[in-house]
């Protein structure tokens, strides 16, 4: 996952969690437009939140955000 989109994720993530509070869920389609205008990325999110972490619909914003940030202190 690139790291423009990690930070994306984040930020959407920490909007979420400031406007409706830390228990506020996402799905994987709220770091998208309601349009599919980039298919490859939101097949690479499904992927990652679907097979890879085998992810409800929807999860805590704070799990999300977390997760993300692990994955950005893994060294490559």
């Amino acid at each position: 996952m690139s790291p423009i989109f990690q930070q994306k994720i984040i930020q959407v993530c920490d909007a979420k969690i400031a406007a409706k509070g830390a228990t506020v869920g996402v799905s994987f389609y709220a770091f998208f437009a309601n349009k599919n205008d980039d298919p490859e990325l939101l097949m690479e999110a499904a992927e990652w939140w679907i097979r890879e972490h085998k992810l409800n619909h929807f999860e805590k914003a704070v799990k999300i955000k977390s997760m993300i940030a692990e994955m950005r202190a893994e060294p490559t």
